[in-house]
């Protein structure tokens, strides 16, 4: 193989519209962009300009705010905790904590921590270690014989 002889796959590079270059290009002349007008001439950007009336995103007030500092949370199913002990991906015996939720593959990542939430059965007895869970998704867990426990507290086992 010889550099003169590498070529890409078929339809993996699409060629350029090359546009003003002749009237057989069908693109010629006017280059698509028709005829007069601003919108033909070169260095024109029209983006949220009103030909000198005070823009929309200008009259309207500024509402809302973005907490900088707010946590994201991975989210967990319950039902895909299940589905990851049936295939043995999840170790049931010891304590499942969010390094091995992230080990088995149920997130690519924990990001601030990970939050149980309760879609899906489970009726596997787990212990969970985590950062968060929904109140429907304790109480699921609880119902299965298992518990939660969250960063350092123990959720209020079942009587």
């Amino acid at each position: 193989m010889k550099l003169n002889e590498l070529s890409d796959n078929p339809g993996a590079a699409k060629k350029q519209k090359r546009v003003a270059r002749g009237p057989g290009s069908g693109k010629g002349k006017t280059a698509g962009r028709g005829i007069k007008g601003q919108k033909s001439r070169s260095g024109v950007a029209l983006g949220g300009y009103e030909g000198g009336q005070m823009p929309l995103y200008r009259r309207l007030p500024k509402r809302g705010f973005s907490k900088p500092n707010r946590k994201e949370y991975a989210v967990i199913n319950l039902g895909l905790i299940e589905k990851f002990i049936g295939l043995g991906k999840l170790d049931i015996k010891g304590e499942i904590d969010e390094d091995a939720l992230v080990a088995a593959g149920l997130t690519t990542n924990k990001r601030d921590g990970i939050r149980v939430l309760a879609k899906g059965e489970i009726t596997s007895k787990v212990t969970l270690k985590v950062s968060g869970a929904s109140a429907s998704a304790v109480e699921a867990v609880q119902k299965a014989g298992g518990q939660i426990t969250f960063m350092g507290t123990v959720a209020a086992a079942a009587e």
